[in-house]
C-alpha cells in the first residue's frame, strides 16, 4: 500500500484532494462569515453547510480510489508471481477460469454456426416482413 501511495499519479491525487477539501473548507468559512453580516441570509447559511460535506465527498472518493487501486493491485500480484508454465509451442493452452481481462472470448465453431443459422432465418423473417408491405403498399396505390 505505501507503494501505491508515493507513485507520482497517487501524489498528484493526494494534492488534489487536499486542495479541494481545504478550498471547501475556505469556502465555508467564508459563506459563515457572510451569515453574519448584515446582509446574510438563511441561504448563507446553508452554503455554510454544504461546504463541508463537499469536502467530505472529496475525503471519501479518494480513500475509495484508494482501495479499489489496491485491491487491483493485489489482485494482480499472485498472477505476476507464477512461473508461466512450459508448454511447447504448438500445444494449444487451455482456457483459463472465469471472465477475461480482455473482455469476452470468441465463440466456438459451433457456437458460431448457431448464431449463423438463427441470423439467417431471422434475415428471412424480415425481408419476407418487408416484401409484404410493399406489396401492401403497392396494391392501396393501385399499381
Amino acid at each position: 500500500m505505501r507503494r501505491l501511495i508515493f507513485t507520482p499519479r497517487w501524489i498528484l491525487w493526494h494534492l488534489l484532494t487536499l486542495g479541494a477539501m481545504v478550498t471547501c473548507g475556505f469556502l465555508a468559512a467564508w459563506q459563515w462569515h457572510r451569515a453574519g453580516e448584515a446582509m446574510g441570509s438563511a441561504l448563507n447559511v446553508g452554503y455554510g453547510l454544504q461546504w463541508p460535506l463537499f469536502a467530505v465527498f472529496f475525503g471519501v472518493m479518494w480513500w475509495r480510489m484508494l482501495r479499489m487501486e489496491a485491491a487491483r493491485l493485489a489482485e494482480e500480484a499472485p498472477e505476476a508471481a507464477e512461473a508461466p508454465p512450459t508448454v511447447a509451442p504448438s500445444t494449444p493452452r487451455p482456457a483459463p477460469d472465469g471472465p477475461s481481462p480482455f473482455g469476452p472470448r470468441p465463440a466456438s465453431a459451433a457456437q458460431a454456426l448457431d448464431a449463423d443459422d438463427l441470423d439467417d432465418r431471422q434475415l428471412a423473417a424480415y425481408n419476407q416482413r418487408l416484401a409484404e408491405i410493399a406489396a401492401r403498399d403497392a396494391a392501396r396505390e393501385g399499381r
